[in-house]
C-alpha cells in the first residue's frame, strides 16, 4: 500500500493514523499541484486532494476519515469503532467535523493557509466567527473532558485525532486553548502520543512555506 501525504492537516491527520497503528503503507510525499503532476494524481483523485490510499486490487482510497476507517480495519485494533461504541464515534466525527473543527479550521485558514500560499490578506470578521465557534465548541467539550480522558468512554479512538487535527497548527492559529484546562489536558494526552506528536519522524516531509504573520502576533503556544 502507498499513502500519498503532505504535511497539511488532512494529510498529516491519515500519516498519524497509519503510523499509530503500525500499518504496512509506504509514505510517499505528494504534491499534485506541482507542474506536471496533476494527470498523475487526477488518476487517482479527480479533485487531486491528499490523502490518497493505493491498495493493489482495490480501487484508490481518498479523504483522511475513510482511509482511518480502512487502516483501522485491516489493523484489527478497533481504533475505528466497530462494536457498540460506533455511533457514538461517528457522533463526534460529525458534530466535530461540523463545529469545533471546522472553527479551527476558519481561523488557521486566514492565519495560516491564506499567509503560507499569498492567497490574500486576513479577514477579520471570518477570524472573529471562527473564534466565536470555538468557544462554544470548546466549552461543550470542556465539560464532555471533565469527566473523561477521551471522547469515548472506552478510550482512545479515531474521534480523539479527528476532533484535534487541527490543533498541530496552533502555533499559527493562535486558538486560545489554555481557556478550557480539561480540552488542553486532553490534547496534551494526543501529544504524549510520538505518532500525534511526531507523525513525519523519518520521512521525506518538506516543511510547509512560512506564515509571515505569525512572527508577529502574539501566538498561544499549546
Amino acid at each position: 500500500m502507498k499513502l500519498h501525504y503532505s504535511r497539511n492537516p488532512n494529510p498529516r491527520l491519515a500519516v498519524a493514523v497509519a503510523r499509530h497503528l503500525g500499518s504496512s503503507v509506504t509514505f510517499v510525499f505528494a504534491s499534485p499541484f506541482a507542474p506536471g503532476q496533476a494527470e498523475t494524481y487526477r488518476a487517482l483523485n479527480p479533485g487531486l486532494s491528499i490523502p490518497i490510499l493505493e491498495e493493489e486490487g482495490r480501487r484508490s482510497l481518498w479523504e483522511a476519515d475513510a482511509i482511518a476507517c480502512r487502516l483501522s480495519r485491516l489493523s484489527g485494533t478497533g481504533f475505528w469503532r466497530t462494536d457498540d461504541d460506533e455511533p457514538d464515534m461517528i457522533r463526534w466525527l460529525s458534530w466535530g467535523k461540523a463545529n469545533f473543527v471546522m472553527a479551527c479550521d476558519m481561523v488557521h485558514f486566514e492565519y495560516g493557509t491564506k499567509q503560507r500560499y499569498g492567497i490574500g490578506p486576513v479577514d477579520p470578521a471570518k477570524v472573529k466567527v471562527g473564534l466565536d465557534d470555538f468557544g462554544r465548541a470548546a466549552q461543550l467539550l470542556e465539560a464532555e473532558f471533565a469527566g473523561r480522558p477521551f471522547l469515548l468512554d472506552s478510550g482512545l479512538s479515531y474521534a480523539d485525532f479527528r476532533m484535534a487535527s487541527f490543533l498541530p497548527f496552533n502555533d499559527v492559529a493562535g486558538l486560545p486553548l489554555s481557556d478550557y484546562p480539561a480540552v488542553l489536558a486532553w490534547y496534551r494526552r494526543l501529544e504524549a502520543l510520538p505518532a500525534w506528536s511526531d507523525p513525519f519522524d523519518g520521512l521525506d516531509a518538506p516543511q510547509l512555506p512560512k506564515a509571515p504573520l505569525a512572527a508577529e502576533r502574539q501566538i498561544h503556544r499549546q
